[in-house]
């Protein structure tokens, strides 16, 4: 057995846990929508065709914010067509993903999903084939509350108060070469700040999102956002992060490591942000919406889309079957995002239903939770109050993309009003157990109350319709306490949850 120690003190305080950090993310994509979120002829259906037992499992997994409705299927997308009467909406080819968008499901009725899951609507205007106007008329049929042409509209179509959405993003992608409307940083840039100026003198308060980077790979990162930022410093609030990993070839042992990418991801955003902020004398921050990111298995042929003369409605696109080890690696990119808190002020697990997701479902049938839906649903759960900075000391091993990597990554949450604290760990070894020490002698009055492991000596092993709860987080039994803190086993590729509580 391996061992590492953890040092907690509530003195050293990273900023608050942000609910948003616990975001998801919808797309007209595959079934995400339609046989997912929306599937009239389901038993648990409700008026708009949405699926009650979906709507169950998004509040279960803990789902704060969702962005919709794109994703590269944004950039080409017209607004106008998904409202108003069903009957009477146009059927569009979807370029991003070789599709037919029926647009049955549109604005108003995912906001209306959305007030029923209890999340917070975010959305994305058209900065591919659209621009300025169409941003502007979309803000003024969800936010004003009536009087003018497009929010009477708004309450024609049903919704007689504004949807009220506050967080926006500014396109999607714009970088990358197979997005529709792909634009330089200097083209962008300068469209993401006079759409903003623009929306912001109909709404001064809004969140904005800019794009950044749609990955670290870029060939322009970093000099992208250094652009960007440079045109829309002064009239965004936000600059975009995404991110996806998966096992490659085999290697194991860098996949579970894959945290450390995103830490580095984060930090140089920042950065690049922050030399912004001084060569503009500027006094405000820009901070980052991690607004996509999870595990995706882009070169698996489910991620392939339909060609040639086959633009299908809803096709099976990107569904991705997760095991226990892509459990722990969702377990370990939260623990990156908890501790960038500070920076990271909005996240979007992508996506929510059937395309690379938590939560699957038959048509007409069953839903199921993935292995991946349980470390963020306990993470989401639990984690509150602050971020706590903390030292880990554990022994390293040697991987092939990160070289010599700690075999222990964790993070800390306190609630100083309840004397709350929870301990998210993740062990990266692929073969050893790790026997951890957490001292906790700046808490001498806390007590384990619960202590949950996900792991498997079979980390291939996926949930099912059929079995999804052979593997699931159990109870630690080798939890213990003395009076300097407290001692857990981790098993090999596993992710465990500690909570403990302060006696009276």
């Amino acid at each position: 057995m391996l061992f590492a120690g953890i040092t907690v003190d509530p003195a050293f305080v990273v900023g608050p846990v942000r609910r948003r950090t616990f975001g998801s993310f919808v797309e007209h994509l595959g079934r995400c929508v339609y046989s997912g979120l929306h599937d009239p002829g389901h038993p648990t259906a409700d008026a708009d065709g949405f699926r009650g037992d979906v709507v169950d499992l998004v509040r279960e997994l803990g789902v704060s914010a969702v962005r919709y409705p794109g994703g590269n299927f944004v950039s080409g997308y017209r607004w106008e067509d998904g409202v108003g009467a069903r009957a009477q909406r146009p059927t569009r080819l979807d370029l991003a993903w070789h599709s037919t968008e029926p647009n049955t499901v549109g604005v108003d009725e995912f906001v209306r999903w959305a007030r029923r899951a209890g999340v917070e609507p975010m959305m994305a205007v058209n900065l591919g084939t659209r621009g300025i106007q169409e941003a502007l008329d979309l803000l003024e049929y969800c936010n004003v509350r009536g009087g003018t042409a497009w929010s009477d509209l708004r309450r024609a179509n049903g919704a007689e108060e504004p949807h009220a959405i506050r967080m926006w993003c500014l396109g999607n992608e714009m970088d990358g070469p197979w997005q529709i409307g792909h634009k330089t940083a200097q083209e962008y840039g300068r469209l993401a700040a006079e759409t903003a100026r623009a929306m912001r003198q109909l709404q001064p308060d809004l969140e904005l999102v800019a794009c950044g980077s749609s990955g670290s790979g870029m060939p322009t990162f970093g000099e992208w956002e250094r652009v960007v930022l440079g045109e829309a410093y002064d009239v965004v609030d936000l600059i975009s992060a995404h991110a996806y990993y998966c096992e490659e070839d085999g290697d194991l042992a860098s996949f579970l490591a894959s945290a450390l990418d995103m830490d580095q991801f984060i930090e140089s955003v920042v950065a690049t942000a922050d030399a912004v902020r001084a060569a503009r004398k500027a006094t405000r921050r820009i901070n980052l919406s991690f607004d996509e990111w999870n595990v995706w298995y882009v070169k698996r042929a489910e991620s392939r889309p339909p060609t040639g003369d086959d633009w299908p409605i809803a096709p099976v696109l990107l569904e991705d079957r997760y095991n226990v080890a892509d459990a722990v690696v969702v377990g370990s990119l939260l623990i990156s995002l908890l501790r960038h808190t500070d920076r990271v002020h909005a996240a979007s697990l992508a996506q929510l239903v059937n395309v690379i997701a938590p939560i699957m479902t038959e048509p007409g049938g069953r839903s199921w939770r993935q292995t991946t839906f349980h470390p963020f649903a306990l993470t989401a759960r639990h984690a509150a109050g602050e971020v706590l900075r903390i030292v880990v000391d554990a022994p390293v091993h040697d991987t092939a993309r990160f070289g010599e990597v700690p075999a222990v990554d964790a993070v800390a949450t306190y609630e100083p009003d309840t004397g709350g604290l929870v301990l998210f760990a993740v062990n990266r070894s692929t073969t050893e157990p790790v026997g951890l020490t957490v001292d906790l002698r700046g808490f001498p009055r806390l007590r384990i109350v619960e202590a949950v492991t996900l792991a498997n000596p079979d980390h291939t092993w996926s949930a099912t319709a059929d079995d999804a709860t052979t593997v699931l987080p159990r109870p630690n039994t080798s939890a213990a306490q003395d009076e300097d803190g407290v001692r857990v086993e981790l098993p090999p590729v596993s992710w465990t949850m500690l909570r403990l509580d302060a006696t009276v």
